[in-house]
């Protein structure tokens, strides 16, 4: 089923803002809530009068840009995320004019790192993928940072297996990269000593330090667009590759990919629930509020997107692989989409 209504949506890709403006919701952004948004936007022109809104897979940072850049009826309606809004997005709508947003979380993803099933499993830590895919790494001795020189796995652990160290990930314009920075490199190197103390000696020049995110340019980190089908495909061309992607894209290529392990522990529903996968992250969209009483049907589908019907237990977007959050976050979230709860700056500062 989810291949049908995104192969439907797909054909809806080419259409402009201001082809969608006025009439029908336009909406944009990450590449891994596209699939639940997609389902919604297809039940949606399904069972209501209202007309099929128009969803764009533009990444992220892609959606923000295009999100905040003003109030005319030529710019999204609503932008999907896969991380939080930034303080500088946040400003950024702020300074055109886009005084009045309501963020909302739909539910869980976990990051996964897959590679062609073909392939023997991996079981990885986190300071080695750090290792892997930074542009600076510790030398041996641990005192000092060096390009790194890395390009098979056992190079970094010999208990790895001597296999081709390559990435296929999503660009910089991805929250799926601004979260695996941050759940893999970040959450290392900001305990890593070696990285922390040359942001010590020179908090100013050697900012980058603090909790460093740097990635590799010399061939290992492939950036691979915004359409992770096209990173499963090359998975199954390059049997020693690993892709890195949401939850929902590992399930639906079962058939072809499967998951690294990180630290033991493999993607799942319940892992990515009670925190023991490392890799785990909150899906959001973002609603402009000046929109609302001027594009017909926008009402209809937040309270439908946000209803148990669709990410509840057992829900209908949870069935193509988004990860249901707890009951009281559900109502706590439907509530905020419902009152058109307004964000404000330090909201964007609460965990």
């Amino acid at each position: 089923m989810k291949k049908i209504i995104m192969a439907t949506a797909a054909l809806l890709l080419g259409a402009t803002a201001a082809q969608a403006g006025g009439d029908q919701i336009h909406i944009v952004g990450s590449s891994t809530v596209y699939p639940f948004s997609s389902y919604v936007a297809e039940e949606l022109g399904a069972t209501t009068k209202f007309k099929t809104p128009v969803v764009e897979s533009t990444g992220s940072g892609g959606g923000m840009k295009l999100f905040c850049a003003g109030n005319g009826m030529d710019t999204p309606d609503i932008t999907n995320a896969s991380r939080r809004m930034k303080d500088k997005e946040y400003k950024q709508c702020q300074e055109n004019g886009v005084k009045y947003i309501t963020e909302v979380v739909v539910g869980y993803d976990g990051i996964a790192l897959a590679q062609s099933k073909d392939t023997a499993p991996m079981n990885l830590t986190r300071k080695q993928i750090l290792l892997a895919v930074a542009a600076e790494v510790p030398n041996k001795e641990g005192t000092a940072l060096i390009a790194n020189p890395y390009h098979f796995w056992d190079e970094i652990d010999a208990s790895l297996p001597h296999r081709k160290i390559t990435f296929y990930g999503p660009p910089t314009s991805s929250g799926t990269r601004d979260a695996f920075e941050d759940l893999t490199m970040k959450a290392v190197a900001k305990k890593m000593d070696v990285y922390t103390n040359l942001y010590k000696a020179d908090q100013k020049a050697n900012k980058k330090y603090k909790k460093y995110h740097e990635v590799r340019q010399d061939g290992v980190y492939v950036p691979s667009g915004e359409n992770d089908n096209l990173i499963v495909q090359k998975l199954t061309k390059d049997p020693e590759a690993l892709g890195i992607f949401g939850y929902s894209y590992l399930t639906e290529n079962s058939d072809r990919i499967s998951a690294a392990t990180i630290a033991g522990i493999a993607p799942s529903p319940a892992a990515v629930q009670d925190g023991s996968y490392k890799l785990a992250r909150s899906l959001y969209f973002y609603i402009k509020k000046s929109h609302i009483d001027k594009v017909p049907g926008m009402k209809e589908y937040i309270n439908l997107f946000t209803s148990e019907q669709m990410i509840g237990d057992g829900g209908a977007c949870t069935e193509i692989g988004l990860i249901a959050l707890p009951e009281e976050m559900r109502a706590k979230y439907r509530a905020q989409a419902a009152n058109l709860t307004n964000l404000k700056p330090e909201d964007l500062k609460a965990k």
